[in-house]
């Protein structure tokens, strides 16, 4: 299993939404500001977690991105399953690695490898966004909410009544002018 930046911000992406989980949908924008994660590499994370059944999408003016299932129905396990390629190495019949390189380097400790990452898997299916959400709230984390986007048509704005003693063009002012000096 691989654990790389692309995974650790999924996995940061997902907490967030985890605690905004029963507000309106996250735009991706949002989140890119908040994480300093660039537009195009969410866009790349959340279209596969998509297609992962982790995140449900909602387009137009006030869309974005929520959790496609419970928070505590998804584990670290599932995100970074969807996030990584060949996140779970697979094995053949007799143990060994699909990708050997070295057979005899790989035989001595294959066992000792194998062991360590089915140990990893089954503590990351234990962890589950929910608990890592909640990790956060008791740390201290206040969700802001954002505010909704009026749209429709507005008032138009009271203008006060121009005073009549105060020129409102260069002509008037010069009358103005005039005018006190007779």
């Amino acid at each position: 299993m691989r654990l790389s930046t692309r995974g650790r911000f999924a996995i940061t992406a997902m907490i967030d939404l985890a605690l905004r989980q029963t507000a309106t949908p996250v735009p991706l924008a949002d989140l890119a500001q908040r994480h300093r994660i660039s537009m195009s590499y969410l866009e790349q994370m959340f279209a596969r977690l998509r297609q992962h059944g982790l995140v449900e999408s909602t387009r137009g003016p006030g869309g974005g991105y929520t959790l496609a299932r419970a928070a505590d129905s998804i584990s670290v396990a599932d995100i970074i399953g969807a996030i990584e390629d060949g996140a779970y190495e697979r094995t053949t019949s007799d143990g060994a690695s699909a990708r050997e390189t070295s057979i005899s380097a790989q035989v001595m400790t294959q066992d000792l490898w194998n062991a360590l990452q089915s140990t990893v898997v089954a503590y990351l299916k234990t962890v589950t966004l929910q608990s890592l959400a909640a990790e956060q709230k008791a740390k201290g984390f206040q969700v802001q909410e954002r505010r909704p986007v009026q749209k429709g048509v507005f008032q138009k704005p009271r203008q006060d009544k121009p005073r009549p003693s105060t020129p409102n063009s260069v002509f008037a002012l010069a009358q103005a002018w005039s005018g006190r000096s007779t």
